[in-house]
């Protein structure tokens, strides 16, 4: 887990900027070089490369229009907003501390985007939306590598997808990128003046305007929703005497079979996650469909699985009120060595959640000879509950609303007995 310390760089009294953590050491080291120091307030400090002229080239990198801090959800809207009113052509890149997306916009219009994010790489928006199953996309990645093709172009190449669906889904992924970034609730945002179209891999022109109402909406919705389908995971399942619902919402009802999870329904029905929760939320509420607990796998997996349940539920909540970086930190501080050691190279991912496997192994390192699961109840167990209980201080709400009530169906199969 990365302390915010780790970002952390000290100036001395001689002017002399020394990197605290490694995470700061090997950003600097990646910039080595000469940069100019921009008039900036006392608090913060903004250096842009020129190399050893202290003039700004073009050589030297693009100029940065707009630059700023983002705290809270939502605030990538009123940033785009702006660039898209003033018809501003260039590169915005949001950064998270983990990830990078870049949305390259001209006139108001999103041209391109690309991102880090494992879920958003073409491949997987492909998988997500049902256009591919889960063998011709690990077929297509293996056959990439070999190649050096992009991931559309060999989909083409096997005969698995066409130019037409190729390009379809490209603007997909572009337009999930732009919707991730406007939900970042902690990092940074710099708006790079111009860019090369040689240079970015494919051209769309989505409307900004239109993503900023879909974002908004979708940020809004989602929030509500999660009241009655907690996550993705969840399963839902017809309910016994009800009539046919309503046309517009008997494709995703039909699906409905006990076994398919929200995620999976939304592959199946090309609709993706997002979607297919807004009309199971709307089957919900006339009686038609009831939502079952997530399905595990059993064992020491299934502990690190309820548990990453509960903490992105308690992230998502935290991060709606523009409060998800203080339990960030209050997480961070929580963290002891024995933590430290469970946790090694297995996150948190920004939405709170673990890499199940590695905690698991990390964990048979560990407690070696004892009972993996009952270890990993009791020390999940408490992390999850400090994490409810900072996300409560920090959100209030009425106490049948509450996250805990939420959140006490998955607490209870967490809690260790005895």
């Amino acid at each position: 887990m990365r302390k915010p310390q780790d970002d952390l760089v000290f100036i001395d009294e001689r002017g002399v900027a020394q990197p605290h953590g490694d995470h700061a050491s090997t950003q600097m080291r990646a910039r080595a070089g000469a940069y100019r120091l921009m008039p900036t307030p006392n608090h913060v400090v903004f250096m842009r490369y020129t190399g050893q002229d202290g003039r700004r080239d073009e050589e030297d990198g693009a100029i940065v229009r707009l630059a700023g801090e983002i705290t809270h959800p939502g605030t990538m809207c009123d940033v785009i907003a702006l660039i898209a009113q003033a018809n501003w052509r260039g590169e915005l890149t949001v950064r998270d501390g983990e990830h990078v997306r870049s949305i390259f916009i001209d006139s108001g219009n999103a041209v391109c985007a690309t991102s880090d994010v494992d879920e958003e790489r073409f491949g997987k928006i492909m998988y997500r939306f049902g256009a591919i199953d889960e063998f011709q996309l690990r077929h297509t990645l293996d056959k990439q590598k070999e190649s050096g093709l992009r991931f559309g172009d060999m989909a083409v190449e096997l005969g698995i997808s066409n130019h037409s669906q190729v390009y379809h889904y490209l603007g997909k992924q572009a337009e999930e990128i732009v919707l991730a970034s406007m939900q970042v609730s902690d990092g940074m945002f710099c708006f790079l003046d111009g860019f090369d179209d040689e240079a970015i891999p494919f051209h769309q022109s989505l409307n900004l305007n239109n993503l900023l109402m879909d974002g908004v909406t979708r940020m809004d919705e989602m929030r509500y929703f999660r009241q009655r389908v907690p996550s993705g995971d969840y399963v839902p399942e017809r309910a016994e005497g009800r009539t046919e619902p309503p046309k517009e919402f008997r494709a995703v009802y039909e699906q409905i079979d006990g076994v398919l999870s929200v995620i999976e329904l939304g592959r199946v029905l090309g609709l993706g996650e997002f979607q297919t929760t807004k009309q199971l939320f709307q089957l919900i509420q006339s009686k038609h469909v009831t939502m079952q607990k997530p399905r595990m796998r059993g064992g020491p997996l299934e502990v690190v699985e309820t548990a990453n349940a509960v903490l992105q539920q308690i992230h998502q909540e935290a991060d709606s009120f523009g409060k998800g970086t203080i339990l960030r930190n209050n997480l961070a501080s929580f963290v002891d060595p024995t933590y430290e050691q469970l946790f090694s190279r297995a996150g948190p991912a920004e939405k709170g959640a673990f890499e199940a496997q590695r905690v698991v192994d990390n964990a048979r390192a560990l407690f070696a000879g004892a009972n993996i699961e009952r270890q990993l109840k009791e020390l999940l167990y408490d992390y999850v509950s400090f994490a409810l209980f900072t996300a409560g201080s920090l959100v209030r709400r009425s106490k049948d609303q509450g996250l805990s009530k939420q959140v006490e169906p998955l607490m209870s199969r967490l809690r260790p007995i005895g």
